[in-house]
This record gives structure tokens, sequence and C-alpha cells, in this order.
């Protein structure tokens, strides 16, 4: 039988991957807590209060530590896929699976999720059943890593596996594309979807030191057609060769960088803004630009 094209992650591998980086989370925590502080930071434009939120991957509660003295949700349930970051929650968490989600529908009037819809195979699917568990006129509010996303170590490892194996295999996970994801929230029912990205950049000492950060957060090569052999000394020995020839900052130090992906939309309402409908505008827009009308040729008679 061929492979299920859907299943792009090793999801299996992931679970333990996730259970084990929960042992020594605090010190490799860093890039979750930006990114779920600069994902709560978009709730201060939105003037409301939710009753009933979750955070979908809590992993460290860094979610309900970026809400911190906002009061904006009354009650927040976490959950994630891995037991031992479920257990170590400050308040009701359980363990689940983003693309099989257990929760009845219209339950919530908010979603958040930083860092843990970038593993899903079906990111359509789960945004559906996020939608689903959202109440008419809730929230979701999502971080994701982007497809821009360890270029520097992608292009290092493919040079070096040249060079060294003589062959290729996939060693950074593929993610979404920005382009993309503003049109996933609205195949996925959303109303007025939104979707933007930023840039966060890390130094490290040097590539090896990279690798084995994302080693410890459960953030290293998922793709299930992946090269399940050890990689060979020489071949990461000569990546970092070539990481620190190309991407060395200043300081001396390597950079590497992590788009992230901010996606926001609504579960549909009726109170909600819509678009009108073409033809009903009650001004011109060449009179608000203060010019004047230019005839785009003469109009096609129907038959």
């Amino acid at each position: 039988m061929s492979p299920d094209p859907l299943l792009v992650f090793d999801r299996t591998t992931l679970r333990h991957r996730r259970e084990r980086a929960a042992q020594g989370w605090e010190s490799h925590a860093f890039l979750k807590r930006e990114i779920s502080e600069r994902l709560v930071e978009r709730l201060d434009d939105v003037r409301r209060r939710f009753a009933l939120a979750l955070d979908l991957g809590s992993h460290g509660d860094e979610v309900a530590a970026a809400l911190g003295e906002r009061h904006i949700v009354d009650h927040l349930i976490r959950s994630d896929f891995g037991e031992r970051f479920a257990r170590r929650a400050h308040g009701p968490a359980i363990v689940a699976d983003e693309e099989h989600l257990p929760f009845a529908a219209g339950q919530f009037d908010l979603v958040l999720s930083a860092m843990s819809l970038h593993w899903v195979n079906d990111l359509p699917g789960t945004l559906i059943q996020i939608g689903r568990i959202l109440k008419p006129d809730g929230l979701f509010l999502g971080a994701m890593l982007g497809g821009g996303t360890l270029w520097q170590l992608r292009q290092a490892l493919t040079t070096a596996e040249s060079e060294i194996d003589g062959g290729l295999s996939p060693r950074v996970s593929p993610f979404a594309d920005l382009r993309d994801a503003a049109g996933l929230l609205q195949r996925a029912g959303f109303a007025l979807p939104v979707a933007d990205s930023e840039t966060i950049d890390v130094e490290y000492e040097n590539a090896l030191a990279l690798m084995r950060d994302l080693s410890a957060m459960g953030e290293s090569n998922l793709v299930a057609e992946r090269r399940r052999q050890i990689t060979r000394r020489a071949t990461l020995l000569r990546a970092a060769e070539l990481y620190s020839e190309r991407f060395a900052s200043p300081s001396g130090r390597v950079t590497a960088s992590f788009e992230v992906l901010f996606l926001h939309g609504w579960a549909p309402h009726a109170s909600q803004p819509k678009p009108l409908k073409p033809g009903s505008a009650a001004q011109r827009l060449a009179d608000a630009l203060g010019t004047s009308e230019q005839s785009a040729g003469e109009k096609v008679e129907r038959s």
C-alpha cells in the first residue's frame, strides 16, 4: 500500500518527544514563552471578556502565564498531547490530540494555541474542529511555526548531506506558508480571517547547540518519511561548519530564524460585519478619491 499523503508527521514519535521534553522544560521554554506572550498581546485589542477558554497545546502553562493579570478569561482549560505536560498545569487540564478534539460543539468562547498546530497532519480538519467547539462569535487565536523557520539549518544540512552522504533526506520539517494561512481559516468556516507573520531570531553558540535545543524542546524533525538512521558525525560537523561560515552574527555566535504565523478568526455570528453586495455602495470610489471615473469599455450585453 502507498503511504497516506496526509500523514506528513510522525505523531507517535511526537508524543514520545513531548513526554521527554516535559522533564526539563523550564530550561528550554524561552521560545514558547515569547510566542505565547505575543499571541496573548493580540487580545489587548479585543474589548470583551471570555467566560471559558481553551489552551490547545499548553506545554508548561506559558499561555496562562501570559494571560497573567489581564482578567479577560474567567476559566481556562488546558490540553496537551503529552500527559506529563497536562499533569504540570496549574489548573484544569486534559490529555488531548489536536487532530481529534474531545470537546462538544459550542463549548468555548475562546481557543488559544501556541506552538502546537504546526505538527498537525490535517490542519484544515483541525481548524474545522476548533470552529465547531467555539460558541457563535467565539474567537480563535493561534500561533504556529511557518515555512521560513530554520531556513539556515535547512540550507546547511542540505549542503553537508550532499557532500558527505551523496544524497538528501528531509531533515527539517515542512510547515505552512503565510499565503496559505488565511485561506485555511476561510476554508474552515471562520469569519473575518486574518493571518500575519513575525520572525524571531535566536542566537546560539553554534549549530550543534541549536540542534540540541530543538531536541530538548521536542521540536526536531518529525517528517514521517525521514531517514531513520542516526546522522553521521561527519555530516553534523560539516553542517555546523557551514552554518558558522554562512550565518555567524557579529558576536561570533550563529543566528536561527523562527517564522511564526499568527492566525485570527471568529466563529460566524449574525452580528458580525459582512461585505456589501457588488453595486450597493452609496458613494462612488472616484468621488472619495477626488478623481474622475474612467470607463473600462462598453458593457457586454447578455443574450
